[in-house]
Protein backbone atom coordinates (compact mmCIF):
# COMPACT_ATOMS: atom_id res chain seq x y z
CA UNK A 1 0.00 0.00 0.00
CA UNK A 2 2.62 1.94 1.28
CA UNK A 3 4.52 1.77 -2.60
CA UNK A 4 1.18 2.49 -4.06
CA UNK A 5 0.63 5.98 -2.37
CA UNK A 6 4.10 6.70 -3.31
CA UNK A 7 4.02 6.04 -6.86
CA UNK A 8 0.31 7.58 -6.92
CA UNK A 9 2.28 10.71 -5.57
CA UNK A 10 5.16 10.53 -8.04
CA UNK A 11 2.59 10.11 -11.15
CA UNK A 12 0.73 13.03 -9.86
CA UNK A 13 3.97 15.13 -9.54
CA UNK A 14 5.44 14.58 -12.81
CA UNK A 15 1.54 15.43 -14.26
CA UNK A 16 1.30 18.55 -12.90
CA UNK A 17 4.95 19.50 -13.43
CA UNK A 18 4.68 19.23 -17.20
CA UNK A 19 5.07 22.81 -18.51
CA UNK A 20 2.42 24.23 -20.41
CA UNK A 21 4.20 27.69 -21.82
CA UNK A 22 4.87 25.82 -24.80
CA UNK A 23 1.50 25.38 -25.92
CA UNK A 24 0.63 29.08 -24.91
CA UNK A 25 3.84 30.11 -27.32
CA UNK A 26 2.49 28.17 -30.37
CA UNK A 27 -0.66 29.79 -29.69
CA UNK A 28 0.19 33.28 -30.25
CA UNK A 29 2.59 32.62 -33.03
CA UNK A 30 -0.04 30.87 -34.83
CA UNK A 31 -2.29 33.87 -33.06
CA UNK A 32 -0.07 36.57 -35.06
CA UNK A 33 0.25 35.40 -37.89
CA UNK A 34 -3.84 35.31 -38.61
CA UNK A 35 -3.53 38.98 -37.65
CA UNK A 36 -0.51 39.82 -40.09
CA UNK A 37 -2.50 38.06 -42.63
CA UNK A 38 -5.93 39.81 -42.07
CA UNK A 39 -3.76 43.44 -41.79
CA UNK A 40 -1.80 43.22 -44.96
CA UNK A 41 -4.04 43.79 -48.42
CA UNK A 42 -3.21 41.97 -51.69
CA UNK A 43 -0.85 43.74 -53.14
CA UNK A 44 -2.28 42.12 -56.34
CA UNK A 45 -4.86 44.33 -58.60
CA UNK A 46 -5.16 45.09 -62.62
CA UNK A 47 -2.40 47.82 -62.94
CA UNK A 48 0.34 45.54 -61.60
CA UNK A 49 -0.75 41.79 -62.18
CA UNK A 50 -2.59 42.21 -65.70
CA UNK A 51 -1.13 42.84 -68.72
CA UNK A 52 -3.58 45.70 -69.60
CA UNK A 53 -2.37 47.73 -72.12
CA UNK A 54 -3.43 46.80 -76.04
CA UNK A 55 -6.91 47.37 -78.14
CA UNK A 56 -10.33 46.73 -76.84
CA UNK A 57 -13.33 46.25 -78.65
CA UNK A 58 -16.90 46.44 -78.50
CA UNK A 59 -20.45 47.61 -79.53
CA UNK A 60 -22.12 49.40 -76.46
CA UNK A 61 -25.74 50.05 -76.28
CA UNK A 62 -27.14 53.09 -77.60
CA UNK A 63 -30.72 54.41 -77.17
CA UNK A 64 -30.84 56.40 -80.45
CA UNK A 65 -28.66 54.19 -82.68
CA UNK A 66 -28.30 50.58 -83.55
CA UNK A 67 -25.19 50.60 -81.33
CA UNK A 68 -21.74 52.25 -80.39
CA UNK A 69 -19.19 50.88 -81.91
CA UNK A 70 -15.87 51.33 -79.54
CA UNK A 71 -12.01 50.68 -79.82
CA UNK A 72 -9.87 52.11 -76.91
CA UNK A 73 -6.57 51.66 -77.05
CA UNK A 74 -4.59 51.98 -73.50
CA UNK A 75 -1.15 52.30 -74.25
CA UNK A 76 2.01 51.61 -70.88
CA UNK A 77 2.50 55.25 -70.72
CA UNK A 78 -0.60 55.60 -69.29
CA UNK A 79 -2.49 57.57 -72.60
CA UNK A 80 -5.39 56.12 -74.52
CA UNK A 81 -6.90 56.62 -77.81
CA UNK A 82 -10.75 56.53 -78.20
CA UNK A 83 -12.59 55.61 -81.28
CA UNK A 84 -16.34 55.83 -81.10
CA UNK A 85 -18.90 55.40 -84.17
CA UNK A 86 -22.68 55.68 -83.65
CA UNK A 87 -23.68 52.61 -85.84
CA UNK A 88 -26.71 53.54 -88.08
CA UNK A 89 -26.90 57.34 -87.73
CA UNK A 90 -27.41 59.28 -90.90
CA UNK A 91 -25.42 61.67 -89.73
CA UNK A 92 -22.24 59.72 -89.54
CA UNK A 93 -21.48 60.50 -85.94
CA UNK A 94 -17.32 59.19 -85.42
CA UNK A 95 -15.37 60.49 -82.80
CA UNK A 96 -12.24 59.81 -82.07
CA UNK A 97 -10.22 61.41 -78.55
CA UNK A 98 -6.33 61.02 -76.96
CA UNK A 99 -5.96 61.69 -73.73
CA UNK A 100 -4.36 60.18 -70.61
CA UNK A 101 -5.36 57.91 -67.83
CA UNK A 102 -5.07 57.46 -64.40
CA UNK A 103 -6.03 54.30 -61.84
CA UNK A 104 -8.01 54.48 -58.69
CA UNK A 105 -6.14 53.63 -55.31
CA UNK A 106 -7.39 50.02 -55.88
CA UNK A 107 -5.55 49.69 -59.11
CA UNK A 108 -8.52 48.28 -60.95
CA UNK A 109 -9.84 51.32 -62.65
CA UNK A 110 -9.45 53.88 -64.82
CA UNK A 111 -10.53 57.08 -65.68
CA UNK A 112 -10.10 58.46 -68.94
CA UNK A 113 -8.97 62.53 -69.42
CA UNK A 114 -10.60 64.54 -72.12
CA UNK A 115 -14.30 62.41 -71.99
CA UNK A 116 -16.88 65.18 -70.97
CA UNK A 117 -19.90 63.66 -72.42
CA UNK A 118 -20.64 60.43 -70.77
CA UNK A 119 -19.07 57.83 -68.27
CA UNK A 120 -15.10 57.97 -68.64
CA UNK A 121 -14.32 55.18 -66.44
CA UNK A 122 -13.50 51.73 -67.08
CA UNK A 123 -12.83 48.23 -64.76
CA UNK A 124 -9.86 46.76 -65.97
CA UNK A 125 -10.00 43.12 -66.38
CA UNK A 126 -7.92 39.78 -67.69
CA UNK A 127 -8.31 40.53 -71.28
CA UNK A 128 -11.74 42.49 -70.75
CA UNK A 129 -12.76 45.91 -69.50
CA UNK A 130 -16.06 47.05 -68.12
CA UNK A 131 -17.49 50.25 -69.38
CA UNK A 132 -18.64 51.46 -66.20
CA UNK A 133 -21.87 54.44 -65.49
CA UNK A 134 -21.84 57.71 -64.64
CA UNK A 135 -20.84 56.81 -60.91
CA UNK A 136 -18.27 54.74 -61.60
CA UNK A 137 -20.44 51.49 -61.23
CA UNK A 138 -20.74 48.17 -62.92
CA UNK A 139 -23.43 47.88 -65.27
CA UNK A 140 -26.18 45.61 -64.41
CA UNK A 141 -29.23 44.17 -65.70
CA UNK A 142 -30.25 42.35 -69.24
CA UNK A 143 -27.95 44.37 -71.03
CA UNK A 144 -24.41 44.40 -68.79
CA UNK A 145 -22.95 41.94 -70.94
CA UNK A 146 -22.62 45.07 -74.07
CA UNK A 147 -20.87 47.30 -71.76
CA UNK A 148 -18.09 44.96 -71.77
CA UNK A 149 -14.95 45.43 -74.24
CA UNK A 150 -12.96 42.35 -75.48
CA UNK A 151 -8.94 42.77 -75.79
CA UNK A 152 -7.92 41.69 -79.81
CA UNK A 153 -5.07 40.33 -80.35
Amino acid sequence: MKTSAIKLFLLSTILFSCDNSNKSTILSVDETKIKESVKKPDSHNSMNSLDWNGTYKGTLPCANCEGIETILTLNPDQTYLLFTDYLGRNDALEEEKRGSFSWNEAGSIITLTNVTSGPNQYKVGENRIWHLDINGKIITGDLADHYVLIKSH
